[in-house]
């Protein structure tokens, strides 16, 4: 016997084949999502760190302080290519993943995604430099605006953007793990540890 149109669309299987996959990603995948992305991140911080300890504890030169990849593929550390392509991706994955906060985790998690949204366009500066052969008030290098208001080393630099934006989103991913008292948790993923104590303590 044939089931009817009704019959099968009673099964409630409509529902889960029309979540998109941006939808996904803030709901059931988000908490995995979440730890793919922060390996990224953390990966490339891992770099910043490597280069800085170099620099500042083992007292390398800096054309030779090139972090961990940079040891043996020394030609990235320079890329103007790679640096913007991975604030492309780091303000792709904060915006991505944005939709899955609530609350205060929300408005820490938006505060990482302004700054990078900054951090982005003074890359797209440096990017056009190299592009246009041409390097803003005449300058031997690219610059960007915060090394024209601050003169200082392009390692300094990297380290205070990444540093401004990883803290708010740290802070966001804390609040979003662990809701304030008086917020409900986000029912949409399973990132909320501690579920049935979130509302519990005053």
């Amino acid at each position: 016997m044939a089931a009817s149109s009704s019959s099968v669309h009673g099964v409630g299987v409509t529902h889960e084949t029309g979540t998109s996959f941006h939808d996904k990603l803030n709901s059931r995948w988000h908490e995995r999502a979440l730890r793919l992305f922060m390996v990224v991140v953390l990966g490339h911080w891992a770099e910043h760190l490597a280069q800085a300890t170099q620099i500042y504890i083992l007292g390398w030169p800096r054309p030779q302080a090139n972090g961990v990849l940079g040891l043996w593929y020394p030609w990235l550390v320079g890329s103007e290519v790679l640096h913007y392509g991975y604030a492309v991706v780091m303000l792709i994955g904060i915006w991505t993943l944005r939709k899955g906060f609530t609350g205060v985790s929300r408005k820490w998690w938006t505060a990482a995604l302004v700054i990078q949204f900054w951090h982005h366009i003074e890359h797209a500066l440096l990017q056009g430099q190299v592009l246009f052969h041409h390097n803003i008030l005449g300058s031997p290098i690219p610059l960007s605006f915060l090394q024209i208001a601050f003169p200082t080393s392009r390692v300094e630099i990297h380290l205070f953007y990444n540093a401004v934006v990883f803290v708010p989103m740290v802070i966001g991913m804390y609040y979003h793990m662990f809701p304030p008292a008086d917020e409900e948790p986000s029912y949409a993923c399973t990132c909320a540890l501690r579920r049935s104590e979130a509302g519990a303590a005053a």
